[in-house]
């Protein structure tokens, strides 16, 4: 295929883009996972980083490698008129969203906001589409859906979050025994968690090689694992003995010092999903621009090059490292105060809600549901304890994410096809 721009700028720059956006979502969606952790002192910043480095890490190349991404029924139709007799314009208009998304999550983790990568890559890829090939281009009913599932999965999330939270005070902050009714509670939430851990890899499963089950063997084995745990947990627990002389105080304490362990444990499966879907997500565009720059024609279903998921996974990790401390400080100290119990409810809810979304085939933003959720626990204590400034400032980033990103994409793939 003859490119007029210089090849170094097509194959260094690809490879460049590629690092840069996913660091750039390391930087910003680490907190999806860490940042109650640490907000609610379970983790300090550095095993934070490196336990979310390790299986975002995992999540990538162990299920994101066998991902096939199909670009077939994405945001921007491939198969135009115009794609299809030139596609140099596909590839600088990917290459454009792509870099316009990841400038303007840099831009938002710098002021510390949370948002959403899906919301950027999809408002570059508007932006793309009607510049190069008018509106006509670009799927509205895949627009409107995702936008439906942007307005309610952080108002799902709250919701449950404020649920989950409420039954977790009832059942054992607000009974004459705290610490012996946490006891009798401690395995159905334990059973839960892993029931929800375990369905969620196992339906992810169904996008690689390895799905041979089917959804009635995926329940059993689910069903019998974390019932497993739930025992386990029930004598681990009967054996930890607490002092009748200790303060109200103390006993809640030594109830949120059990709640770290479940939390912990919530967040290690968010940063592996994570991993193995939102990196796979951001460079998969990628991988169907360097098919084309190999083949020379737009092809409807690419696989995904297994240097390409390295690169993602090390990608992630340095914007985790480097920069994650910033989004990690808004989600887990800045919104409201977070807790172990708090920080599990927010954490199990936004388990919860990814998994429903998906069930049911809607895209759905990680990094919404979370932020809905620690609202949601936020407000169990009243509204005086939610910070309605940052609030203010999270929701002004969502609304401007499209536009913005839209507009920086054009911008950049203009700029680009004067070049070429």
């Amino acid at each position: 295929m003859d490119f007029t721009l210089p090849v170094l700028f097509i194959g260094g720059g690809t490879v460049a883009i590629a690092f840069y956006v996913a660091w750039s979502i390391g930087a910003n969606d680490v907190a999806n996972s860490m940042g109650t952790s640490v907000g609610s002192r379970a983790l300090s910043l550095r095993k934070a980083v490196i336990i979310a480095g390790i299986f975002e890490f995992l999540g990538a190349t162990l299920i994101g490698i066998h991902v096939t991404k199909t670009i077939q029924h994405g945001i921007v139709n491939p198969d135009t008129s115009t794609f299809l007799a030139n596609p140099n314009i596909f590839v600088y208009g990917m290459l454009a969203s792509l870099l316009a998304a990841a400038i303007w999550i840099t831009i938002t983790t710098f002021y510390s906001l949370p948002i959403s990568t899906s919301q950027s890559i999809v408002g570059a890829l508007i932006g793309f589409g009607i510049v190069a090939t008018g509106a006509s281009a670009i799927n509205w009913g895949k627009i409107i859906q995702i936008g439906e599932s942007w307005f309610l999965s952080p108002l799902i999330g709250a919701v449950l979050a404020f649920i989950i939270f409420y039954i977790i005070k009832k059942v054992i902050f607000d009974t004459d025994k705290p610490f012996e009714s946490m006891k009798k509670s401690l395995p159905f939430f334990v059973f839960a968690l892993i029931s929800v851990i375990l369905f969620s890899i196992f339906k992810s499963l169904e996008k690689t090689d390895f799905q041979i089950m089917s959804i009635l063997t995926i329940l059993q084995i689910t069903f019998i694992i974390a019932f497993i745990c739930a025992v386990i947990s029930y004598f681990l627990i009967c054996r930890y003995k607490i002092s009748n002389h200790k303060t109200d105080a103390e006993i809640y304490n030594s109830i949120e010092h059990v709640f770290i362990y479940l939390q912990i444990i919530t967040a290690c499966f968010v940063a592996f999903a994570h991993g193995s879907n939102d990196v796979a997500n951001a460079i998969g565009p990628l991988s169907a621009v360097i098919n084309i720059l190999q083949s020379g024609s737009i092809e409807s279903v690419v696989g995904v090059p297994l240097w390409l998921i390295f690169l993602g996974g090390i990608g992630i990790v340095a914007g985790l490292a480097t920069w994650g401390y910033k989004v990690i400080g808004t989600i887990g100290r800045k919104i409201t105060e977070i807790t172990p119990t708090r920080g599990f409810s927010a954490e199990f809810s936004t388990a919860v809600v990814v998994l429903m979304c998906s069930r049911f085939g809607l895209p759905v933003s990680t990094s919404q549901v979370l932020v809905g959720s620690v609202i949601g626990i936020g407000f169990a204590k009243g509204i005086v304890a939610v910070d309605l400034k940052i609030i203010k400032k999270i929701f002004v980033s969502w609304i401007i994410t499209v536009p913005v990103s839209a507009a920086t994409a054009a911008i950049i793939f203009i700029i680009i096809s004067r070049l070429g």
